[in-house]
């Protein structure tokens, strides 16, 4: 459900999105960057070609090899890892056969070993290795704003990085295992207990007492509360109260209720299934832990429990009493079987009074994409 409202390069997996990384890589501004994506994302992300065009495979986490490989691309040809297209070059012009069109055109291979996205649990499991990679890249030839006196380092100070505005009082941050990235104006309120790798992005806040270990990515304008572990949340979302959420990949403008509780381990320590919309069942992919995914706009209410690899669509409002079901479809309004639709005017309106408290607005394009998400779920829901 996280790629229903953007394009895979717009994902964070580590400090900063696929898209950043890559630009960062390729030494190019945003302004130079487009997506070739789903029809319907593409007003928002559209494709701007011009008279030679790079293509890069954004579910791919590029490297200092793989960037050389594809540096000595020239037009006309592609680089190839197996059966996976890895960067392509092509004329506004070749457009036009197609962008997949390669009759006649020389593949390179690689043998490069790069970390590549292929199930939306990957973003936690490789999380842990990126912020440690992007930590170096950000911070490098910086210097640190200095910490306050009332909080404690356990490890290498040098691995603790806090950028202008950022502010943390009376906490402990552990270094030894990673670094710990503290953005631009985030605040660490009292208390709270930091284990590293761990990035805390951009005005991201957590609340007092917060317990938050290795693997965990806060995105920016995020607030956080209670134990997390191995998260990833891809900013703009809430989770100010105590509960417990590991091995999860939270979207954008999500709230979880107080003491909501997620459950990433079954009893019997055995393999989990997910739920899989391209085969629209529940697979099997050899996970032992995997919590909540949760798609943008989607809430939960107070006290609310949600069981192991619990997949939640876009804009769920989900309450009720015990476990809800595995999967929670798009637009659903209470989360269970029998639940009515969210309807889309209700979406719209509480979507736009959550934008609003971050000086951000529901956009035209963003209408759309949540009403063609609308329509193509519906299939999901009994209601």
């Amino acid at each position: 459900p996280l790629t229903f409202t953007r394009p895979v390069a717009k994902l964070r997996v580590g400090i900063d999105t696929l898209q950043g990384k890559w630009q960062a890589a390729l030494g190019i501004s945003a302004a130079q960057v487009s997506f070739y994506t789903q029809e319907y994302l593409s007003k928002k992300y559209p494709t701007q070609l011009a008279e030679d065009n790079l293509f890069v495979n954004a579910s791919i986490i590029p490297n200092d090899e793989l960037l050389a490989e594809i540096e000595l691309l020239k037009p006309a040809q592609y680089l190839m890892k197996e059966s996976t297209i890895v960067a392509f070059r092509k004329s506004g012009q070749e457009m036009e056969k197609g962008l997949f069109d390669f009759r006649n055109k020389k593949s390179l291979l690689t043998q490069n070993n790069f970390a590549k996205l292929n199930y939306v649990w990957e973003i936690f499991q490789l999380n842990e290795e990126a912020i440690k990679n992007d930590f170096k890249r950000l911070t490098k030839g910086k210097t640190s704003q200095s910490l306050h006196p009332s909080n404690i380092v356990i490890g290498n100070p040098d691995d603790l990085f806090l950028e202008e505005g950022s502010s943390a009082f009376a906490s402990t941050f552990n270094t030894m295992d990673g670094p710990i990235y503290i953005g631009k104006n985030a605040k660490i309120l009292e208390g709270g207990h930091f284990k590293g790798a761990l990035a805390i992005c951009e005005s991201a806040v957590t609340k007092m007492a917060a317990k938050i270990y290795k693997g965990t990515t806060l995105g920016p304008h995020s607030k956080v509360g209670g134990e997390l572990n191995n998260v990833v949340i891809q900013g703009y979302s809430n989770k100010g109260h105590d509960g417990y959420l590991g091995n999860a990949v939270i979207g954008e403008w999500c709230n979880l209720g107080a003491d909501t509780n997620c459950s990433n381990l079954k009893n019997n320590y055995g393999e989990v299934k997910v739920w899989s919309y391209l085969e629209q069942d529940f697979i099997k992919r050899g996970l032992q832990f995997c919590g909540l995914i949760m798609g943008d706009h989607s809430k939960s209410a107070i006290n609310s429990m949600f069981n192991t690899a619990t997949i939640v669509g876009v804009a769920a409002n989900i309450f009720g009493t015990g476990f809800p079901p595995k999967h929670i479809p798009s637009f659903s309004w209470g989360g269970y079987k029998d639940s009515p639709t969210y309807q889309l005017e209700k979406a719209f309106e509480m979507a736009e009074r959550v934008m609003k408290r971050r000086d951000k607005v529901l956009s035209d394009y963003d209408k759309e994409i949540l009403q063609y998400l609308f329509h193509e779920s519906s299939i999901f829901r009994i209601n």
